[in-house]
């Protein structure tokens, strides 16, 4: 019933392009790492009115299954700004026809009446005890993307086998049922309600749990420059200084309402650095502000650049960000906790290809560091687990800067984590010491932790499997490679298989993904590395760490090692020009 996508099928019919609707036709969506993601447009693997409503009458079907109570219980609905005109597509017009689907079948739907962080939605779901929630956001992927991110009742994004059973249930119910595309339903039935007011408060009172140093935010002089990317996060990152005792940050004007364009940034993602930071340095520098929080247009993630003193800015990774995170939550927490508080029930957790500094820190200081698969669904889970048992959790992160501080989210968080920074670096200036400085204190004391993330696009599929593949039959069949260039490998672990040759038994600890590729290389030198298709791009990523001792201090000679080895990495592993691979742009 949408005119727009219907009349992209009907063009690319007449004009003959038959492989197009193909690809746009003979595929369903799946199940990423965060939820189903595409282009908004027509066809089947598109974000569009009618995957979404096959993809709700599908979750409709699975938690009817699950839960005798889902009509009393209801489930959470919010969006954030993306939208596209050439197929009438909004998130919020999406979102709509989610809440449609389950309206028409007496759920009752907790439909946010404005845009909202994805934060916003696990917290919800666990604050309203709803069975279940969506969150239509593409995050930081470009202006063309949209997505469907799904939460369970625990407050954490859906994983295995949750996932591949509600794709059985979208298969089972193609055809839209009566009611699923009367959009206007959020706004003529009892029951619908609006959480915005209840869950806003909520979130900020609870914030305040990990507010230890109120008197030193009010008095601050310290300024702060937020930049939104054009999406949610303005008014939530204001609200939430204030609920810290700051001033309000200085917004950039350009960027500080929503723009469905991005029309400022050549693509939304606060983690492609300085380049998509311009508009918010050069603003603090006339403002005299000497740190920039980034909030990504979904407001789940954070980027940090700080002024040093030679007036260049230092964007920090974000593996250095979780340096600094780890540091902070766990000094506050020792210093608040009470007499009777055991650091063996205190627990941190990374995804497996993000820096291994925590387990640094956890091994001097005592309390537990985990591990999980790439992608926040699987901390989510993990969290909660641990929560159940009665363990503290503190902190986790993964290192494309989403991080979550503190247990009342069970996702990434960017509105959190932005005040956490700020009370941080107001924290450090009456030390005299700034977030650069206070990172190398940290190094020093746990052992540099040196590490680059990257990615090559490849928009062929085929090649991506055979750049994989060769690598599980190196020199031989089913043999992985035992050198890279000069470079000696002690470990391989195959996700993708479950294969690890570390363990006694050869069988990976981390559970097996079959769905997407990960192969990760140790080194003789203690350098880690990891190849890995991205769950939500068209991108080979390669993640690479040198783990140092805190005695092995000189630091540009592990950098120097850690850029041969990876540049030895490309050259044998990837072979891009070989390959078609498209660099990153500087």
């Amino acid at each position: 019933q949408n005119q727009k996508t219907k009349e992209q099928i009907e063009s690319l019919l007449q004009n003959g392009k038959h492989k197009e609707l193909r690809d746009r036709l003979c595929c369903r969506l799946t199940f990423g790492t965060a939820g189903l993601r595409s282009a908004m447009g027509a066809g089947f693997c598109y974000i569009n009115d009618l995957t979404v409503i096959q993809s709700t009458q599908g979750i409709y079907k699975y938690l009817e299954r699950c839960f005798s109570d889902f009509k009393q219980r209801g489930f959470v609905v919010g969006y954030d700004t993306r939208g596209q005109v050439t197929s009438n597509c909004s998130s919020k017009k999406l979102a709509k026809l989610t809440a449609a689907v389950l309206l028409a079948k007496d759920v009752p739907v907790y439909f946010f009446s404005t845009y909202v962080p994805t934060p916003f939605v696990p917290y919800a779901v666990q604050q309203l005890k709803a069975v279940a929630g969506v969150m239509i956001t593409a995050s930081h992927n470009r202006k063309e993307d949209n997505g469907y991110k799904v939460y369970w009742e625990n407050g954490a994004q859906i994983t295995s086998p949750h996932d591949k059973e509600i794709i059985k249930c979208i298969e089972e119910c193609v055809e839209p049922w009566n009611g699923s595309w009367n959009e206007n339903l959020v706004d003529t039935s009892p029951l619908r309600q609006d959480p915005l007011k209840k869950i806003c408060d909520c979130y900020m009172e609870d914030l305040k749990k990990i507010c230890y140093h109120r008197e030193l935010n009010l008095q601050t002089n310290l300024k702060f420059v937020h930049t939104s990317f054009h999406g949610v996060g303005h008014d939530y990152v204001q609200l939430a200084f204030k609920a810290f005792g700051f001033q309000p940050p200085i917004p950039v004007p350009e960027q500080k309402d929503p723009d469905p364009d991005f029309s400022t940034v050549k693509c939304p993602n606060p983690e492609e650095g300085e380049s998509v930071l311009e508009l918010s340095l050069r603003l603090a520098e006339k403002e005299n502000a000497k740190v920039v929080v980034a909030t990504d247009p979904d407001a789940d993630r954070l980027a940090v650049a700080e002024q040093q003193e030679n007036g260049c800015w230092k964007v920090f990774t974000g593996n250095e960000l979780a340096a600094l995170f780890g540091w902070w939550m766990f000094s506050c927490w020792k210093e608040n906790c009470s007499e009777d508080a055991d650091v063996k029930n205190v627990y941190m957790l990374a995804t497996t290809v993000s820096s291994k500094i925590l387990r640094a820190i956890a091994l001097k200081e005592g309390f537990h560091f985990e591990e999980t698969l790439p992608g926040f669904k699987w901390i989510g889970s993990r969290v909660k687990d641990l929560l159940d048992n009665g363990k503290e959790v503190l902190f986790a992160f993964e290192e494309s800067i989403g991080f979550m501080c503190g247990t009342s989210v069970l996702d990434k968080d960017g509105v959190s984590a932005a005040v956490v920074i700020a009370e941080m670096a107001t924290y450090l200036e009456g030390k005299n010491l700034t977030l650069a400085q206070k990172l190398i204190e940290i190094y020093e004391t746990y052992g540099y932790h040196i590490s680059k993330t990257s990615y090559f696009l490849c928009y062929d599929p085929p090649t991506i499997k055979r750049i994989f593949e060769k690598l599980r039959n190196f020199d031989a069949p089913q043999s992985y490679p035992k050198f890279c260039g000069i470079y000696n490998i002690l470990h391989v672990r195959d996700i993708t298989t479950g294969y690890d040759s570390s363990q006694p038994n050869k069988k990976s600890v981390l559970p097996v993904s079959k769905s997407s590729q990960m192969i990760t290389f140790t080194f003789q030198n203690g350098c880690v590395a990891t190849l890995r298709t991205s769950g939500t791009e068209p991108k080979i990523k390669y993640y690479a760490e040198m783990c140092a001792l805190p005695e092995q201090s000189d630091r540009s000679v592990l950098e120097e090692e850690l850029q041969k080895l990876i540049e030895a990495l490309i050259e044998n592993f990837l072979e891009p020009d070989k390959n078609g691979l498209i660099w990153r742009s500087a």
